[in-house]
Parts: C-alpha cells; structure tokens; sequence
C-alpha cells in the first residue's frame, strides 16, 4: 500500500492481514477507523517486562505510521512507547514485526521515541 495513495477499506484491510500474519495475531485483534487520517489498531497478546500490569496494542496511521502503546486504567488516550519510523508510513510486514519484537526485548536500537510526519516525505 504506497503512502500518498488513497487509503482504501481493502488496502487497509489487506496490509493488515498481512501485519498480523507477520506478528502470529487474527485480524479479529484490529479495528480500523477510515476517518483523516486513516487509522488502525491491533490488540497483542502480550504484556512488556516494564509494564506488566498493562495491555499492549500496535498503532498506525498514515501520517505517523507504527507505533507500540500500552493501555491506561482510566480508559484515557494510549500511552506510546516508540515510533518505528523509517521511510514509509506502510513498511514490509518482515520490519514491523521486528520492531514488535525490538520493543518487547526493550531494543532501543529500533525505532523513535519522536512521531515520524510521512506527510512531509516525498512520494516514492
């Protein structure tokens, strides 16, 4: 899915089924808001050593791309952890299930601690 493309409900859909293969989760972990800017969530299956009493999902939207999060008690916005960043807002499957599993080893070797803006990055 090019970033600078409309983001369609099946491209959307479709590169999410190929993220959560890479990542060994179903689509039924995901939701998908279709709003500006295009938006999705997935709920992992795993809690981080550093905050083992929270939720862990995976964020994306098409302007700052991936992100890892934890959930709040209070039902307030996530907290994120670390951006992926790189070149695109929709990078291989293979690269953002390394940086899931950079997270989750507490790698700060992968990714951003800044939101990327792949508004500003030419189209390729």
């Amino acid at each position: 899915m090019p970033v600078r493309h409309p983001h369609t409900r099946d491209a959307v859909w479709g590169y999410l089924g190929e993220i959560t293969e890479a990542l060994g989760v179903g689509l039924e972990s995901c939701t998908v808001d279709l709003d500006d800017p295009v938006s999705a969530y997935v709920a992992l299956d795993e809690r981080l050593a550093a905050h083992p009493e929270r939720d862990v999902a995976l964020l994306w939207d098409e302007v700052r791309g991936w992100a890892v999060a934890i959930e709040t008690h209070s039902g307030e916005d996530l907290i994120v952890l670390r951006y992926l960043g790189g070149k695109s807002a929709t990078p291989r499957p293979a690269e953002v299930a390394r940086f899931v599993k950079a997270v989750r080893e507490d790698d700060h070797r992968v990714g951003q601690l800044t939101p990327p803006d792949f508004r500003a990055v030419p189209a390729e």
